[in-house]
């Protein structure tokens, strides 16, 4: 891995802020022995940008990452640069330790990143100074990190004074929230106004939105970009009336993003409107029979509703 930080903005210089926009957690391609199909992954970064997304998070949980092997980690990262430019990839950084997560850092801003995504420690229940040691470690590679709060699965709740206090020490620039607890957008507001909030769940959108979210970290653009941009656009824009019926339609799918099964489902539908979506690595396994019919299901009606 590459090991040259990024140079920091230089003093008075207005900070560019790519994590803004429609960012899609980008499913992984698996060919049929689940190897990594590395042109089939630079086709799809190259499409969701096509259809309106503005960049892609590589090595997210919906990526996979857990079961890749460095090698490959690496390389999805370099694949989407590749495929898109560096300014449109915000790569996944979670280790089990600071310094892998900073050497992850130091790989995204080596092969021209220009932001990273950060969970909390989660190898083990972290207490404030671990957590704060932790970004701190992470933001020392000198990319902007975007902390991603997920307390569901790392059971390390970022709440907002804690976010305020990472963001008032200069250790993050914005946060995937992910509690589903739309309140918290207010709390963060008020303790940090200058912290980007991104939705980060797809099947709270529209309330995040109209809360002042300034992006969306998406898993449902995968299979269906065209409508997921179209809603993202309305709910900022705080247009109701074309967000609300949308959102409406699209919300049978947007839900399973918040289930254990998010990436199976994901997949499912990318496979059902014509895309790649394949199967994914051990330990998960295939959707139960009765799920599999409820994602096609709600999957073929948003297409045939005019979704894409």
């Amino acid at each position: 891995m590459a090991t040259t930080p990024a140079s920091p903005p230089s003093p008075g210089a207005s900070p560019r802020r790519p994590w803004r926009g429609v960012l899609v957690a980008t499913a992984l391609p698996l060919r049929e022995d689940l190897s990594v199909d590395y042109d089939r992954y630079a086709e799809h970064c190259a499409w969701l940008v096509a259809n309106g997304c503005d960049g892609v998070v590589p090595n997210g949980s919906l990526g996979e990452y857990q079961v890749l092997t460095p090698e490959e980690r690496a390389r999805v990262v370099e694949t989407a640069v590749a495929a898109i430019g560096g300014e449109r990839v915000m790569p996944g950084v979670a280790a089990y330790g600071s310094a892998e997560a900073r050497r992850w850092t130091e790989q995204a801003a080596g092969a021209g990143c220009a932001a990273v995504m950060l969970l909390p420690p989660n190898a083990y229940r972290a207490d404030e100074r671990a957590v704060v040691a932790h970004y701190a470690e992470v933001a020392a590679a000198g990319l902007p990190v975007v902390a991603y709060n997920n307390p569901i699965d790392t059971k390390v709740d970022l709440v907002p004074e804690l976010l305020a206090r990472l963001h008032g020490e200069g250790h993050i620039h914005g946060v995937k929230e992910f509690s589903g607890d739309v309140r918290r957008a207010y709390r963060i507001a008020e303790l940090a106004p200058e912290l980007d909030l991104l939705i980060g769940a797809d099947d709270v959108l529209l309330e995040l939105a109209v809360a002042g979210a300034k992006g969306w970290v998406a898993g449902y653009p995968n299979a269906l970009p065209t409508s997921c941009v179209e809603l993202y656009r309305a709910a900022v824009a705080g247009d109701l009336t074309a967000a609300l019926p949308l959102y409406r339609r699209l919300h049978p799918l947007l839900r399973w993003d918040s289930r254990v099964e998010f990436v199976q489902a994901i997949k499912l539908s990318m496979d059902v409107v014509g895309r790649h979506g394949g199967g994914c690595r051990p330990p998960r396994v295939p959707l139960l029979p009765e799920q599999e019919a409820v994602v096609r299901a709600a999957t073929e009606k948003a297409v045939a509703a005019g979704s894409a």
